[in-house]
């Protein structure tokens, strides 16, 4: 009796679990559409008055920087929206890197038009359903001069990182290409970085990224972080001062509450109470990183020769960002 009743028992058990899934697929699965279905009415709500964004927020670095820190540290303010990930499927439709013969992400003043705001305003309204939005994605920061002419008023928020750390945490980033690759795959040329051990580019383009199609990983990640950075400071003279804002993850590192408390007052968040909270606990639940959070690892790492060996190569970018190398 004893077994068959464990049979039983064990047969319901399974059951229960089996319906348990069932009806959590059934919650998801309306959760999408009706996400979906409120889209669609937003979209229709916007197509009456076309209202424009207002006063985006675009947070823009190098790869690996930080910037998804900074991001989702700025998805928690209540008075604007944001998608909670990355948009750049979403960019690269409006502009395809086909069209411009793979040759670059960036975008110049000249490729904006009344057509891109409207697509944008209608996406992220439709999205969040809010005129005021935070965005970020790894190649915007080469489209600071397109962005400000979509929308004059936007305020930008530049992330900085030290080339050692930041070079380091490219290297790391270039061996996970199912994360950091998967839309490159429509690259013509043959891609054999580190003598072929890497065969995806990872990450973004920058005008003469196939001068490293065979270079060693760390010349490349060297190149991204030089040709962003450049990029980002000189979109920076077109700016109104009040409109831009620079971090030094460092600072985010040493004093998350105040660092966010500065970025956010630039861009006229309040920082309540619960951001408050939400930054004294954000370095403990870490998002996308590869390892513990710390200044310097670099110097005890396992890329330690290759970084050193293109360090002379970003000193003067490095010096322009503010770092004293």
């Amino acid at each position: 009796m004893k077994s068959i009743s464990y049979r039983i028992i064990t047969v319901n058990s399974f059951w229960l679990i089996d319906v348990s899934e069932f009806w959590s697929k059934v919650e998801k699965t309306l959760a999408y559409h009706g996400q979906k279905a409120l889209r669609a009415v937003r979209g229709v709500q916007w197509g009456f008055g076309h209202p424009l964004a207002r006063r985006p927020i675009f947070i823009l670095g190098c790869s690996r920087a930080g910037t998804t820190l900074v991001y989702k540290t700025f998805s928690e303010a209540r008075e604007i929206g944001s998608l909670q990930r990355e948009t750049h499927d979403f960019w690269v439709d409006l502009h395809p890197l086909a069209e411009k013969h793979w040759d670059t992400h960036a975008l110049t003043a000249a490729d904006a038009s009344s057509r891109d705001r409207d697509a944008v305003s209608r996406y992220f309204y439709a999205h969040t359903g809010r005129h005021r939005w935070v965005d970020k994605n790894n190649q915007n920061g080469l489209c600071v001069p397109y962005l400000h002419a979509l929308f004059p008023d936007a305020c930008f928020v530049y992330v900085k990182r030290s080339p050692g750390d930041n070079i380091n945490s490219l290297i790391e980033g270039w061996g996970k290409a199912e994360e950091f690759a998967t839309w490159s795959d429509e690259l013509s040329e043959t891609v054999a970085v580190d003598d072929g051990h890497y065969r995806r580019w990872c990450f973004f383009l920058a005008e003469g990224w196939r001068n490293y199609l065979n270079a060693p990983v760390e010349e490349v990640c060297a190149f991204q972080y030089d040709a962003i950075n450049r990029a980002i400071m000189a979109g920076r003279d077109l700016v109104p001062a009040a409109q831009w804002s620079e971090i030094f993850y460092e600072d985010l590192v040493r004093d998350p509450i105040g660092g966010f408390r500065q970025a956010f007052e630039r861009c006229d968040l309040a920082f309540t109470p619960a951001l408050e909270k939400h930054c004294e606990d954000v370095l403990s639940m870490p998002y996308n990183a590869f390892s513990e959070i710390r200044l310097d690892k670099w110097r005890d790492g396992r890329n330690r020769e290759r970084i050193e060996r293109v360090m002379p190569g970003v000193l003067e970018v490095a010096r322009g960002m503010g770092y004293k190398l």
